[in-house]
């Protein structure tokens, strides 16, 4: 049963994270990642004391953003120190120090992205971690969750060599084309293509610049990543239908894609309104999120999981 908890309080965690991740974006799309000029204190304010009336404007995103991030970052000292104590996997209890330490960085990164007035390698950084450590927390959740440590049975070992490599792929891809888009975002390409799904009216943009040049290569990257997710859904759903750890994971992801794909043409459309543009972001937390439990699943057989792990579990999900 504490191992049951342990898994709940993942899970919590990790929406604390998408929730952080949506409050990140509103900064970026709101332009108010300057709105308040010192770190780690606000207007000479300690974070806790600051006035909630002096949070008007840019400062309610900001500050807003600080506080989450304190919230999430104490969360996580408690799933480091409780996997610690109470998680039998040495590899495990090592990811929980290892999310513990991305959230120190990120907050770091933050406050260097705000002491150093936004420069692009430190924002773009500060967005690829913040989608890692999502990533990371959700995988903690999978790994103490009934499901994984009953081996999902009665299911066999995967041996289809294709979808264990498609799996591993996806993922790659997708956070690959998630960097682009902070690049996008943080050099101020969002808008360089004004119009969908053409460019300028043509298939290639026919002038080029920086900025177009980004914008095009994440229109690129969106295509060959929905090429690859729909090349692994396919795989788990034609082969292994009867295998619901993989088919639900593979149906959301296709389902998470599609949403993606129409927020990423509906925020170029509507001139980057920053509720879409926001939902972009996360939404490409959570399909990136997705292909991890896929990939996870897939590859349980091959985890170096101790012989408890497999033993039969009570209906509480609790090892007998």
């Amino acid at each position: 049963m504490a191992r049951l908890w342990l898994h709940r309080y993942a899970c919590f965690v990790a929406v604390a994270a998408a929730l952080l991740i949506t409050a990140g974006g509103l900064v970026t799309s709101t332009g108010s990642g300057l709105s308040v000029p010192d770190w780690p204190n606000t207007y000479g304010y300690s974070m806790i004391t600051f006035p909630p009336s002096m949070m008007v404007g840019g400062i309610f995103y900001e500050h807003g953003h600080r506080l989450i991030a304190t919230a999430v970052g104490l969360l996580t000292i408690g799933l480091a120190v409780w996997f610690s104590r109470a998680e039998p996997r040495a590899w495990v209890r090592r990811l929980g120090w290892i999310a513990l330490a991305a959230v120190v960085v990120q907050g770091l990164l933050g406050g260097i992205t705000v002491l150093y007035f936004l420069p692009a390698p430190v924002s773009i950084g500060h967005a690829g971690l913040a989608h890692l450590f999502f990533t990371l927390i959700v995988s903690l959740g999978v790994l103490t969750s009934p499901g994984w440590r009953a081996a999902y049975r009665p299911a066999e070992p995967l041996r289809d060599r294709t979808l264990l490599r498609l799996a591993l792929l996806t993922p790659a891809a997708i956070y690959g084309q998630i960097l682009l888009g902070a690049v996008m975002r943080h050099t101020g390409a969002g808008l360089a293509i004004p119009d969908f799904p053409l460019a300028f009216g043509h298939l290639v943009p026919p002038a080029w610049s920086a900025a177009i040049g980004i914008h095009f290569a994440h229109r690129v990257g969106a295509a060959a990543v929905t090429a690859i997710v729909f090349a692994t859904a396919s795989r788990a759903l034609a082969h292994h239908w009867g295998r619901t750890e993989l088919t639900r994971p593979a149906m959301l992801l296709v389902g998470l894609l599609l949403l993606q794909i129409g927020l990423g043409a509906w925020t170029v459309l509507s001139g980057k309104h920053v509720a879409v543009n926001t939902a972009h972001v996360t939404a490409g937390s959570l399909v990136l999120a997705t292909a991890v439990v896929l990939a996870l699943r897939a590859h349980r057989w091959q985890c170096p999981d101790p012989a408890e792990d497999l033993r039969p579990m009570t209906a509480s999900g609790a090892l007998p």
